[in-house]
């Protein structure tokens, strides 16, 4: 058995060696990047700390700092890291295709650029909504929220984790349309089957919320909204790529190859006779 296993482990040593290569690449050219890169992550804060200081009167502008003696050295790791799994997400994409290719058929394995490059701009859509539309909301709603008796003082790095926990669980929630795509184009779903498990997925998706958003009701709800469409458009694209056959096509299909079996069956008696 192990003999058998022992080419795909061959196999997804190499895949993992070059994923991880191009992650600690890229880790490098993003560390020479990360002021302004930190300064674009950072941006959404500054925003809800100036809209702070104009609502509160009594309290004391927030201030962004830190808490540790290399706090910034640490936050520039993070924040390099963040953006190297984003630069090297096109290549860690081609090489899990590059994996399971061999057992694909030759039509399916010319899928790894749609695969590759839908994966990718999907992800960077789900990166953008949570930068533009998510943390505007939540970061207002969050700091606003008894300014006038506090004043926000941030912790940076706890800042940048909370950040970036966005972005990722953004970034692979969009995941949805491309997987749905894929697995009907394997034929492992249909469109009538999504739709039976919608209400099993509305309870999914709101337990995926929880746990890749912070623990605040108002970002799990703009994380399951989105989803819940996500999860509505891959239904449609399931139906364009591996429609379910209607009932009565079956039943169609059933009664042609019933009277095939019956005309053969009178041949043979004939045949006998």
């Amino acid at each position: 058995m192990f003999d058998e296993l022992r080419p795909h482990l061959v196999e997804l040593r190499k895949r993992l060696s070059i994923s991880i290569g191009s992650l600690i690449v890229m880790f490098f050219v993003m560390f020479f990047f990360h002021e302004p890169i930190l300064n674009w992550m950072v941006e959404p804060l500054n925003t809800a700390l100036i809209e702070v200081g104009k609502k509160s009167v009594h309290a004391a502008d927030g201030m962004i700092t830190t808490s540790q003696v290399g706090g910034a050295f640490f936050v520039a790791l993070k924040v390099s890291f963040f953006a190297a799994i984003m630069g090297a997400l096109p290549i860690i994409l081609s090489q899990i295709w590059a994996f399971i290719a061999p057992g694909l058929y030759a039509n399916e394995k010319k899928m790894v650029i749609p695969f590759v490059a839908g994966g990718t701009t999907m992800f960077a859509i789900g990166v953008l909504f949570a930068y533009y539309v998510v943390t505007p909301f939540g970061f207002d709603f969050l700091i606003t929220f008894g300014s006038f008796k506090f004043t926000p003082l941030i912790n940076i790095e706890d800042y940048v984790g909370f950040f970036t926990k966005i972005m990722f669980g953004f970034g692979l929630a969009f995941q949805l349309p491309v997987f749905a795509y894929f697995l009907a184009l394997l034929g492992l779903v249909n469109d009538k089957q999504m739709m039976a498990f919608f209400k099993y997925a509305i309870v999914i998706i709101f337990i995926v919320a929880a746990l890749l958003t912070p623990p605040d009701v108002l970002t799990q709800l703009l994380m399951a909204g989105p989803l819940i469409i996500l999860y509505g458009l891959s239904i449609l694209i399931v139906k364009a790529v591996n429609p379910a056959e209607d009932e009565e096509d079956d039943d169609e299909d059933d009664a042609e190859d019933e009277e095939e079996e019956i005309l053969i069956d009178m041949d043979k008696l004939e045949e006998t006779k």
